[in-house]
């Protein structure tokens, strides 16, 4: 069991979903790259391989940035810059905060299950996509994507330091789309799905690769659903 601090900071402006790489970028330069948490470069060239605590999202075309645990007190390095001007592609953007959401939630598996959508999952790499396509049934495709997403929520944890000791269950419901995304350098296949699992997920949080750049975004379904 752990205890895990949220805060979602939500913008007046508006903000497509493709162009959430580059709020990043602009939120980065204006907080400084000293600061590593924003950004999960150490150095030019070196790369942090923890799961993001400061994540970037385009909420119903807002911009937003979402922090967990530590990115909760770090968040403060944007908070008290005087001007919170910030260039998104050329273009000029004045922050204007439209809400902020605290949360502290419980993380562990539970005997219930919760239900889920991830929009822009990138499940899988060059590698693995192969993989999954020479499969010959959805139900095979399906148990993949399950364990991919196992494995991430797994990731989630150990980022935000909680050791898991029970089993976590996922059980996908329904690939609802799926359309090649950019990520970098690369073109990967990204996935829209629902899936319920029996750890109470906070919203909105990543999940997959990309996370800090608005893949892999989680939403909550209202209704549970039991796994059977």
């Amino acid at each position: 069991m752990k205890r895990l601090r949220t805060l979602l900071i939500r913008f007046e402006n508006n903000l497509p979903a493709w162009q959430t790489p580059a709020f990043r970028g602009a939120v980065i330069e204006k907080v400084g790259k000293e600061h590593i948490l924003f950004h999960q470069h150490v150095g030019d060239d070196a790369y942090l391989y923890r799961y993001p605590l400061i994540q970037y999202k385009s909420i119903h075309h807002k911009p937003a940035i979402l922090c967990l645990g530590d990115g909760v007190d770090e968040i403060h390095k944007l908070f008290h810059k005087k001007s919170w001007t910030i260039y998104v592609r050329d273009e000029k953007y004045d922050l204007v905060i439209d809400k902020l959401s605290l949360g502290n939630i419980t993380m562990n598996v539970w005997n219930n299950t919760y239900a889920y959508t991830i929009s822009r999952w990138l499940a899988l790499n060059e590698k693995n996509y192969e993989t999954y396509k020479a499969l010959s049934s959805e139900i095979d495709r399906l148990a993949m994507l399950e364990k991919v997403l196992v494995g991430n929520i797994l990731s989630f944890a150990k980022g935000i330091d909680w050791h898991v000791e029970q089993e976590i269950k996922v059980r996908i419901h329904e690939l609802k789309a799926t359309k090649k995304l950019k990520y970098k350098d690369a073109h990967l296949m990204g996935f829209d799905a629902s899936f319920s699992t029996n750890v109470y997920l906070p919203e909105y949080i990543g999940l997959g690769k990309g996370a800090s750049h608005g893949f892999g975004v989680v939403r909550k379904i209202k209704e549970k659903e039991t796994m059977k």
